[in-house]
């Protein structure tokens, strides 16, 4: 999974940013070809680290290569960050320890903790040994849990509070400590033990009696994320609550840190990449611009995948080609059948996918939403059915014809609902990515299906 981001690298949210990245990119791509080195290093001190990172990714290596040279050391750390897992590689694999040592340097904990197993063991170690023992130890918390969990996205830069202190005792500590973590809404009650005990909101100490507790104003009811919580599965909880952050805890309720809304907004946004992607057989981490050798290999094999389903349809047409060759109708005919089933069964699909990736499918209600598609396909085949078998009987003035098609229809929509419905399911349990295999195995089913109801229909009744 790709580092964690901030608001400028979530997803294009109108027409409008979008023309803005594009007229960006022109331009600069302009700018290296028209203007001086000093120029361009100008207009990149300029921009965001993640505008960088933006840029870097849709240029070819060469001009990559240059503009990289000329990103100021400040902003290294920031920008790799940014960059996906591709692009990172290869930076970092051409960079010094000495440049690596520079860009790991007044990066925030968690987000250190995203690229430094990117970086070599030796540079690794020379990071470690230069933080202070409390900052190494967050560091190591946020390290020793996977990156696709709440303890990997979590941030150890949190402010705790005690219950039995006043509120007028709180300011005069944030008022010593000078300053307070971005998106900080609210501040973490723990006992002397480190548990987490409840959350007391910014606003409490604005509008309060300064003399009362924490305790009288704390709400209790807020449960904590446990380190070990997919990903997936915060993001839901943020989406639901309406929640800025939340605090995160180990198994014993000890707190550990607090995840914050644009953590999870870039959860959102590489779930959104990810299923994109993934229908092509690709991944949201390749390099646009990687070398052909490399990207011929990747999509290789998914094209081997297709090519071996695409065989397994073509050798059930090959079972009636006396028949196809008796009647010429057939072979125009064919590609409905099969067109038909795919968009029903994918329109299916689609759904369950979704209702799976925000956990709205369990045992509980599966069979319920198997029975439901069932029915949609039934009613959508007898629908089609009707109408595809009137054309044909009106188009080739066969009404046997006609008749054929339409049984073949009903079969497929059928079919191709229940296997829409099944399918995700089915690979889920075996530990495969729906979103990835679901398409070329639904793709299969509706084609040898729809080929062989209707070619094994027509062989049966027209000859």
């Amino acid at each position: 999974m790709p580092p964690r981001c901030d608001r400028w690298t979530a997803m294009p949210n109108s027409n409008k940013e979008h023309e803005h990245r594009i007229k960006r990119l022109q331009a600069f791509t302009d700018l290296l070809r028209d203007s001086t080195l000093a120029r361009v290093e100008r207009e990149l001190r300029e921009l965001h680290p993640a505008e960088i990172a933006h840029l870097l990714e849709a240029l070819p290596h060469e001009q990559r290569d240059a503009v990289w040279e000329l990103v100021s050391a400040e902003q290294e750390g920031d920008v790799l960050l940014q960059v996906n897992d591709d692009v990172r590689e290869r930076l970092i694999r051409d960079m010094d320890n000495s440049e690596l040592l520079a860009a790991a340097e007044g990066l925030e904990t968690d987000d250190l903790a995203d690229i430094l197993s990117d970086f070599p063991d030796g540079v690794t170690d020379q990071v470690l040994e230069a933080m202070d023992a409390q900052h190494r130890e967050r560091l190591e918390a946020v390290m020793s849990y996977p990156e696709d969990t709440a303890g990997g996205l979590m941030n150890t830069d949190t402010i705790t509070v005690r219950a039995d202190i006043s509120l007028d005792v709180v300011l005069r500590y944030l008022r010593r400590i000078g300053e307070i973590p971005e998106m900080t809404d609210q501040l973490i009650v723990t006992n002397r033990e480190n548990k987490y005990l409840g959350l007391l909101p910014l606003a409490a100490l604005l509008i309060k009696n300064p003399d009362t507790l924490v305790a009288e104003h704390m709400d209790r009811e807020r449960e904590a994320i446990l380190a070990t919580l997919p990903e997936q599965e915060v993001a839901s909880l943020f989406e639901k609550r309406d929640l800025v952050s939340a605090p995160v805890v180990d198994e014993e309720g000890r707190l550990l840190g607090r995840i914050t809304i644009d953590d999870v907004v870039d959860v959102i946004r590489d779930e959104a990449e990810h299923s994109l992607m993934s229908m092509a057989g690709l991944s949201e981490e390749d390099d646009m611009f990687a070398p052909v050798a490399t990207s011929s290999k990747r999509r290789a094999v998914w094209l081997g995948v297709n090519l071996l389903t695409a065989l397994l349809a073509s050798w059930v047409i090959g079972q009636f080609d006396a028949t196809l060759e008796k009647m010429v109708a057939l072979a125009i005919l064919m590609p409905i059948v099969a067109s038909m089933g795919g968009i029903a069964g994918n329109q299916t699909l689609t759904l369950v996918i979704r209702g799976m990736a925000l956990g709205q499918i369990s045992r509980s209600n599966a069979r319920r939403l198997f029975n439901k598609e069932l029915l949609v396909g039934g009613l959508n085949g007898v629908i089609w059915a009707l109408i595809v078998g009137g054309i044909v009987t009106a188009w080739f003035g066969d009404a046997q014809l006609g008749g054929i098609i339409a049984a073949a229809m009903l079969i497929n929509l059928i079919v191709a609902a229940m296997a829409g419905a099944t399918i995700p399911l089915m690979l889920k349990r075996v530990g495969i990515d729906p979103a990835l295999a679901g398409g070329v195995l639904l793709t299969t089913v509706t084609d040898v299906i729809g080929f062989l109801a209707f070619l094994g229909l027509a062989a049966l009744l027209l000859y």
